[in-house]
C-alpha cells in the first residue's frame, strides 16, 4: 500500500492524479489485477474525467445547483464551520475508485483521468491511498 500527500486549496480544488497512481503502480510488482484509491476524508471526492477545463466547469455547476457552497446548512449551524455543501458533494461522488490493472499499466480509456476533488471550504493535506489489488 501507497500512501501520497496532496496540498489541496479547497473550494473545487481539481488536481489530476493519474500520474500518480500510475507510478505507484510502476513500482509495484502487479502485472494484472486493479488498483484501489481512496481519499481520507469526508470533503473531498475520486472520480474519473477527461480533464479539461470544460468539464471541470460544468462538473462545478451541476454540484453548484445540487448543493450551493453557500447555503445555510444544519451541519454549519452545529459545527460552527462553512463546510456543508462540501460533505454533501463529497458523498455523491464517493471517496474511492477501482481501476483494473493489465501490463502494469491503468486501463483508462483514452481521454479518462483520475481525479481527487476537493470541496472542503479551505485548504488541506489530503492523503491518497494507493492499494494493489491481485
Amino acid at each position: 500500500m501507497d500512501i501520497i500527500q496532496v496540498k489541496t486549496k479547497g473550494h473545487y480544488d481539481f488536481i489530476n492524479i493519474t500520474e500518480l497512481v500510475s507510478d505507484s503502480l510502476a513500482q509495484s510488482e502487479l502485472v494484472d489485477g486493479a488498483v484501489l484509491i481512496f481519499v481520507s476524508g469526508s470533503t473531498a471526492a475520486l472520480t474519473t474525467v477527461e480533464y479539461e477545463d470544460g468539464v471541470l466547469a460544468d462538473i462545478k455547476e451541476v454540484l453548484e445547483n445540487i448543493a450551493p457552497e453557500y447555503s445555510d446548512y444544519k451541519h454549519h449551524q452545529k459545527w460552527g464551520d462553512a463546510n456543508g455543501a462540501a460533505h454533501i458533494k463529497a458523498a455523491l461522488i464517493g471517496p474511492d475508485l477501482v481501476v483494473p490493472v493489465q501490463n502494469n499499466k491503468l486501463m483508462l480509456g483514452q481521454w479518462q483521468e483520475i481525479v481527487l476533488i476537493d470541496f472542503d471550504e479551505k485548504s488541506r493535506n489530503r492523503e491518497i491511498i494507493i492499494e494493489k489489488l491481485s
